[in-house]
């Protein structure tokens, strides 16, 4: 009997551990190649928004005599911020920091270990050397953008050491604490592809540099008047094409999420750009080439935190909402407060990402992303304490950003100085620091 029983129970007992184990296979991630070969391309998108898209965007508007200077620093930053990247940075703001996870993840994944054949638990369909590429280069082009700040007086070796020491103890932390499972993201602020995390953090800090080295040489008295425009628009084509692999990518996916982002993000641009030439119509009688392009990087920084969380009449109305207040804060307040944020960083990407920030907590609805597994989301599903939320983290950002900023520049000026001398300013930078010029 008991024979019988053991002949019985062997077969059987195999049975459950196969089930098991393909039950547990279940649970686990599989690797989608639909949403792999989508993150491959976001990436590629995103990297071209900061060379060539920030490169020409921002050398079209200096002088002549910085064109150079302007460019090579998105691409030089590009280098860079790269290696700091696969040695520590993604390692630090998206791995569990134990004790101290809620401010810093930690070291695991330094110079890409344990990489191959893992996941991350942000995108669990996608190998994680793709997510960590797809997160290197929203490390790249957020310290790229506060070069516009400091255009055309900053020393070539002080922007290398600033963007270095800025990108490891203010961007990456500031990652961990939205994304990474900091206290930011555990305290339920929304932000879906860089609000707080690129473009406040890039603002508030582009604001500060502009403070701290100062204005130009003349600013206010010189016409000091954009070299090329064409090339500013083309960066801005480039930058508003390459927009959909920021937003759209952030999905993590191929999915209708990645769809509701990349319309979003093309409707806020195009209304922004729209309302930005208007007011300037009326107020200034013609409608400039500069203010369109600038409207239209105002829409697509301001609906970034939003993309993935609101319906598409609501990224008309934050388009309006960008297009008329970035352009009071690039053109009115800029003016009145009288500091020189020379490719107005701060205007458009600081106040943009603050906008844009607190109005997801406004719009943000379970209708297109169910965050909160069918309870409200947003003011509009019902939740106005998710504005509040919001709110709490634009300042917590702004603060720590402002001071850390502060801080570094000053380590940096103590190094190495921080501006060129009066001399190499009026010469211009590209033949003061790199002994080329454009013909």
């Amino acid at each position: 009997m008991l024979k019988a029983i053991a002949r019985v129970g062997a077969p059987l007992a195999l049975v459950l551990v196969i089930a098991t184990g393909a039950l547990a296979a279940d649970t686990k991630a599989k690797i989608d190649s639909g949403d792999t070969a989508w993150l491959l391309v976001a990436t590629a998108l995103v990297l071209m928004m900061n060379i060539p898209g920030l490169a020409l965007f921002y050398c079209g508007m200096v002088r002549k005599k910085n064109v150079l200077a302007t460019a090579i620093q998105a691409f030089a930053v590009a280098a860079l911020v790269t290696v700091l990247w696969f040695a520590v940075g993604y390692s630090l703001a998206f791995t569990d920091g134990g004790a101290l996870n809620k401010v810093i993840g930690s070291l695991a994944r330094a110079f890409g270990a344990g990489l191959l054949g893992s996941t991350h638990d942000l995108a669990r369909t996608v190998p994680e050397n793709v997510f960590l590429m797809y997160q290197a280069t929203f490390a790249i082009i957020t310290p790229a953008i506060i070069a516009g700040a400091f255009a055309e007086r900053m020393k070539f070796s002080a922007m290398m050491w600033f963007m270095a020491l800025w990108l490891l103890f203010v961007y990456v932390p500031v990652a961990h604490w939205v994304w990474g499972g900091g206290f930011l993201g555990a305290a339920g602020v929304l932000d879906f592809a860089g609000g707080l995390v690129v473009h406040l953090n890039a603002g508030v800090a582009g604001l500060v540099c502009a403070i701290v080295i100062g204005k130009r040489q003349g600013y206010g008295q010189e016409y000091m008047a954009p070299h090329n425009l064409v090339l500013t628009l083309i960066g801005t084509s480039l930058l508003w094409v390459g927009w959909f692999g920021f937003n759209a990518g952030s999905a993590l996916s191929s999915g209708e999420l990645a769809g509701s982002a990349m319309l979003n993000t093309h409707i806020s641009a195009a209304v922004a750009a729209l309302v930005w030439m208007a007011i300037e119509w009326a107020a200034r009688g013609k409608p400039s080439v500069l203010g369109i392009l600038s409207g239209s990087v105002a829409g697509l920084g301001t609906i970034t935190p939003a993309a993935g969380y609101v319906e598409p009449w609501a990224a008309l109305l934050i388009g309006v909402a960008a297009g008329a207040v970035c352009y009071w804060a690039s053109v009115i307040l800029k003016t009145r407060l009288g500091y020189d944020d020379s490719l107005d960083v701060f205007g458009v990407h600081g106040v943009g990402g603050i906008l844009g920030t607190i109005l997801a907590g406004v719009f943000a609805t379970r209708v297109i992303n169910d965050v909160n597994k069918g309870q409200a989301v947003g003011l509009v599903d019902g939740n106005g304490g998710q504005v509040l939320t919001q709110i709490y983290g634009v300042l917590a950002v702004a603060a720590f950003c402002a001071v850390a900023t502060w801080v570094i520049l000053k380590i940096v000026d103590v190094m190495i100085g921080l501006r060129v001398t009066r001399d190499e300013e009026t010469e211009g930078l590209d033949t003061a620091l790199h002994g080329e010029r454009v013909q």
